[in-house]
């Protein structure tokens, strides 16, 4: 028992003993018993009627005076707490106040909209580089921003972002990231690349061209040695195995330029075809067929598992391409009489392409960063193989156009698997 509450007992004792000892002489206990509660009563309902109204003034206001025991106790609390709430409340705001200038001073264009998808906040930066204007707010923001590609990237944010053209302004591009935070609440941010833009045109653009240009030599060399090669008897003995080797080489560079080509095809905005059905079953048995064909020395068996009457939809050559880089890959990285699997199958969500070898495998610290161009696990091994390094930049490059990703699971010894994998969205049963 605390001390207040003893205090009030002994009070409520003391005025029971007052109005209960005078009427005990007139044999009236009970009324005299009856009158000290009543008054105990009056004396606190007096005191919690002044709290009361002491609580519906402003919050800076000091409590009554005339309040004492536990209703003094009681005010001293809610005032202490009422000025800590304040205190609190006022470093809140100052700490938002801070937050939203310093995010008003971003270059970066911020907005925050609520789970209704309504545009709740922004910076002036958004203003500027997305256009938005003092009365959108509360306005749905896919109302304000009608891309199809950005509608997708709200509904199913991922982790890469996307990049648009400017709608303010046509010579600009945007990188917008969303991520979801609170109750399915979403800030919005948008970068201004430009120049990077600028800069990876320039890139595509120079490789694109320098490419294009070493074709023709390479097609003059390609000729003569093969022309060569057809008249053994005309060239001195010690000059065969050198136009072996050389032929080997240019074949190696006429496939290096031919991907580096097909990357600057897929990376140009441009020159997208429309999609069509991509009718898989006739596409997985040729696949097989050229399995098979490829390196018929090595005595691979090849199993192809068809689980799924779902086609896509996208450019049949670009996932052709994209497969047959996966096959050869595990054709090349599998030794002799090995096993490789290819699978199309779905579940509720997604469909997969997968390849599945039983070959040498690749470090874990390897897999980020397989999809690089020209990036080597063993560049010695690449180079045996006669790869070009390019083919997982072109599996990334198509998958992304049919957005779709891909998943690399590997154990080294052990083989690997590459899965494909397509929503459900870019597919038709």
């Amino acid at each position: 028992m605390t001390l207040l509450l003893r205090r009030q007992l002994f009070f409520l004792l003391q005025l029971l003993a007052v109005f209960a000892i005078p009427a005990a002489f007139f044999n009236l206990v009970g009324l005299g018993l009856f009158l000290g509660l009543l008054v105990f009563v009056i004396i606190h309902l007096q005191r919690l009627h002044h709290l009361h109204v002491w609580l519906k003034k402003p919050p800076g206001e000091p409590p009554p005076d005339h309040l004492s025991g536990i209703w003094e106790d009681i005010a001293d609390t809610v005032y202490r707490l009422r000025r800590n709430e304040d205190s609190a409340r006022t470093n809140l705001l100052g700490i938002i106040a801070r937050a939203r200038t310093s995010i008003s001073a971003l270059e970066e264009a911020v907005a925050m909209v609520d789970s209704h998808g309504a545009l709740e906040w922004w910076n002036p930066a958004a203003e500027r580089l997305l256009g938005f204007k003092p009365g959108d707010a509360g306005k749905p923001v896919l109302n304000l921003i009608r891309d199809p590609s950005f509608i997708r990237q709200y509904q199913h944010p991922t982790p890469e972002g996307l990049k648009l053209p400017s709608w303010v302004s046509p010579d600009r591009f945007l990188q917008f990231e969303l991520t979801r935070f609170g109750h399915n609440d979403r800030l919005l941010i948008a970068y201004d690349i430009t120049r990077l833009n600028q800069l990876e045109q320039i890139r595509t653009d120079f490789v694109a061209n320098v490419s294009h240009e070493l074709r023709t030599p390479l097609t003059v060399l390609s000729g003569y040695l093969e022309t060569l090669s057809d008249n053994p008897d005309e060239m001195p003995p010690r000059w065969g195995r050198a136009l072996k080797q050389m032929q080997q080489q240019a074949v190696r560079m006429t496939n290096l330029v031919n991907d580096l080509l097909l990357l600057s095809r897929l990376e140009s905005d441009g020159h997208k075809s429309a999609p069509k059905t991509v009718f898989m079953a006739p596409l997985l048995e040729q696949l097989r067929t050229e399995a098979q064909a490829y390196d018929p020395d090595k005595e691979h068996r090849i199993v192809l598992q068809v689980e799924s009457a779902a086609n896509l939809v996208g450019t049949e050559a670009d996932l052709r391409s994209a497969f047959s880089n996966l096959v050869t890959n595990a054709i090349k990285y599998t030794p002799p009489r090995g096993e490789i699997f290819i699978r199309w199958h779905e579940d509720g969500q997604n469909r997969y392409f997968s390849v599945r070898d039983s070959g040498i495998g690749i470090e874990a610290r390897h897999i980020p960063r397989l999809t690089e161009r020209f990036y080597r696990v063993d560049a010695a091994r690449s180079s045996a193989t006669g790869g070009t390094g390019l083919g997982l930049a072109i599996v990334k490059h198509v998958l992304l156009q049919h957005r779709a990703m891909l998943n690399i699971e590997s154990t080294p010894g052990k083989g690997s698997t590459f899965s494909c994998v397509f929503p459900e969205s870019t597919s038709e049963s």
